[in-house]
């Protein structure tokens, strides 16, 4: 179906064809896809056995491909595709998903550069397609606080906005993401700092200037474990960001200061969790609920209160994308061209750290 073609509420689902059935596939995009009204998870790629058989059990309408070739090979047979291979695949698959005309999903990062990100997104808008990058974590309920907050001017002018992904993993795991070869695109700083660094120009815009402090941590590990970056908004505030699989005492995840108020949150975003124990999105009971005993404070410290968590919502995203997709014109619920400001971000960073000097990114 050409995505410029208006949908009448009584048209069958989209199909979506999903490569990659890792983590990020059976955990994330396919759960949620599955679960989004005008959405049907059609077909997935994975070559692997075992994965297969989880497709069967978890999606049993759902038909298994060998290769991204031979689902794209049939471009009519598809409404959708999502991209949530490894990292290097992104702009390769992203480039053939586009070229055959169809709407296109990736998983971050986008690219393994800002070039080659600005290039999918000319292309896409050349085609006249859809292309979107699957930024879950704007809908975490930790960070949908913080912004109702920051928006409503309840922490008044905001100067600081400190923000952490951090684990503790001291020993490196098996997998791509610990591979040295920098065509992989591994490492902390690509994985969660995507996150972190969308997260901060979401709320305060574009940045001028970054420092950045990254290491490689633990024994045998060979790509970055450990990242800090300093940005300097545009706007004026400053954005301090943590990254690490190194961390044994876990810091806040959210620390937000105002000239008025301030508001700290502990503990991760809950859905994460939901969703690779097994639980969905179906409305049968609460989605993205934070417990009592983690909700954030906000104040001062001579007037704070704690203040529930806004609940989250990751199936926002794909609900989004169904609607972009049934409306020509309705944007996507993430802006290609954000993923290109983000690795813009990230390689001054990288700059950053290899030089010790701020950098502006290009």
């Amino acid at each position: 179906m050409n995505p410029q073609t208006p949908r009448s509420p009584h048209d069958r689902p989209l199909r979506v064809g999903l490569i990659g059935y890792g983590l990020a596939g059976s955990a994330f995009h396919a759960p949620l896809i599955a679960t989004t009204r005008g959405l049907r998870l059609d077909a997935v790629v994975t070559a692997n056995p075992e994965r297969r058989e989880q497709l069967r059990r978890e999606h049993p309408g759902a038909r298994v491909v060998d290769t991204p070739e031979q689902l794209l090979a049939d471009p009519d047979a598809l409404d959708l595709v999502v991209i949530a291979s490894p990292n290097r695949t992104h702009a390769p698959l992203a480039r053939a998903a586009l070229r055959a005309g169809l709407a296109t999903v990736v998983d971050k990062p986008l690219a393994a550069t800002a070039a080659e990100a600005l290039e999918l997104c000319r292309l896409a808008e050349e085609r006249g397609v859809l292309l979107s990058v699957f930024q879950n974590r704007r809908w975490d309920g930790d960070f949908l606080t913080a912004s109702r907050l920051v928006r409503g001017g309840a922490l008044g002018r905001v100067h600081r906005f400190e923000s952490r992904f951090e684990r503790f993993r001291p020993k490196p795991k098996p997998g791509w993401r610990e591979l040295a070869d920098p065509a992989e695109v591994g490492g902390t700083l690509y994985d969660l700092g995507s996150h972190l660094v969308d997260q901060a120009l979401t709320l305060f815009g574009p940045v001028e200037t970054v420092y950045a402090e990254i290491d490689v941590r633990r024994d045998g590990a060979v790509v970055d474990d450990d990242a800090f970056l300093a940005l300097t908004h545009a706007s004026g505030t400053r954005s301090h960001l943590w990254t690490s699989a190194i961390t044994p005492l876990i810091g806040p995840r959210l620390r937000v200061l105002g000239d008025a108020a301030g508001y700290v949150k502990h503990g991760m975003d809950p859905q994460e969790a939901e969703l690779r124990s097994g639980h969905r999105p179906d409305g049968a009971h609460p989605w993205g609920t934070d417990l009592p005993e983690r909700y954030g404070t906000l104040g001062t410290d001579e007037s704070a209160v704690s203040l529930p968590t806004d609940p989250g919502d990751y199936p926002a995203y794909y609900a989004g994308i169904a609607a972009a997709l049934a409306a020509p014109g309705t944007p996507p619920p993430v802006d290609p061209r954000d993923a290109v400001a983000t690795l813009a971000v990230l390689e001054a960073a990288r700059a950053s750290a290899a030089t010790g000097t701020t950098v502006r990114p290009a």
